[in-house]
């Protein structure tokens, strides 16, 4: 057994802190969003220059999305993402709490009423790491389902009480994925009544993952989201949001597949193809907002996980 010290060396180093998050928002209340975004400046560049961990989850997409950006330009890019990022954290904290308005372009709302209409097995939403995914899953309170989000606890006392990333809502709750059998049964029991259950698609952590093609290089992705929609027989809606600027959001819901097991072929190979169909989904996310890609984990290093 390791030592109090080995485990602490272990653990991720928690970001945010209940002073920082409490600067941000009385910015917010006293100045607004502008006011807010000018604390970014500082506190992003802090991070750049002194957070490795973090300079180097972002390098590793921002290398395979501009190869021929130099040692310089990448370094500004990864400045940019961070302040894409704070500003997209911001935002969420403001629409959260009702302080602040914001208007949405929802491009593909009719699909997923029409998906839900015609599945017995409510829909598995699969989002990902890319613009603001938490204020996109509010706009889809009108569809008349509950929905349910697939994630880890937040360790961060500052960031649980500040962002409350855990928190039930009326039209949300929350599915621990580090629960017993990372939730299978309270996922499988809410599809089973109709709802819907989000994943997020692109970070595989401790899950069962696959191999795809992503940014021209070969990245593990979790194939959780795929094997559950193919057992229950539903479908997947792909969602994805982007900030268009001040106060502004792209929500886009116009991709969805249908994964059903074909007789005669290995389910391996078949998940394999509805996984690279999400991949390319996101590589063309990236191509139009570049600066809006959160992955901030070297998806393109991950070792083998048990794969299906």
């Amino acid at each position: 057994m390791g030592t109090d010290k080995d485990n602490r060396a272990r653990q991720p180093r928690k970001r945010g802190n209940r002073l920082g998050f409490w600067f941000f928002k009385t910015m917010l209340r006293l100045f607004g969003l502008r006011g807010a975004y000018g604390l970014l400046y500082p506190v992003c560049l802090y991070y750049l220059l002194f957070d490795i961990t973090a300079v180097r989850g972002a390098l590793a997409y921002i290398i395979r999305r501009f190869p021929d950006a130099g040692w310089c330009r990448r370094r500004r890019l990864v400045y940019r993402l961070f302040l894409s990022q704070g500003m997209q954290l911001i935002d969420r904290y403001a629409a959260f709490s009702g302080a602040i308005k914001f208007d949405f372009d929802l491009r593909g709302g009719d699909k997923i009423k029409t998906a839900l209409q015609q599945s017995d097995a409510g829909m598995v939403l699969l989002t990902a790491h890319m613009g603001n995914w938490q204020i996109a899953v509010t706009t889809l309170r009108n569809m008349g389902k509950l929905v349910h989000l697939v994630m880890g606890s937040e360790n961060n006392e500052a960031v649980r009480r500040a962002l409350r990333p855990n928190a039930d809502t009326e039209h949300l709750r929350v599915i621990a994925s580090d629960g017993h059998l990372g939730g299978v049964v309270p996922i499988m029991n809410a599809l089973n009544n109709g709802d819907i259950v989000a994943f997020m698609g692109d970070r595989p952590f401790d899950f069962e993952s696959m191999e795809v093609r992503f940014l021209g290089d070969t990245a593990r992705f979790p194939c959780g989201a795929f094997q559950v929609a193919a057992a229950a027989g539903c479908p997947i809606q792909i969602l994805l949001s982007a900030r268009l600027g001040y106060r502004r959001y792209l929500v886009d819901c116009r991709q969805i597949l249908f994964p059903v097991y074909e007789k005669g072929v290995p389910k391996r190979a078949q998940i394999s193809r509805w996984m690279q169909q999400y991949a390319d989904i996101l590589g063309e996310f990236i191509a139009e907002y570049p600066m809006q890609c959160f992955l901030f984990t070297d998806v393109w290093s991950q070792p083998p996980k048990t794969e299906p």
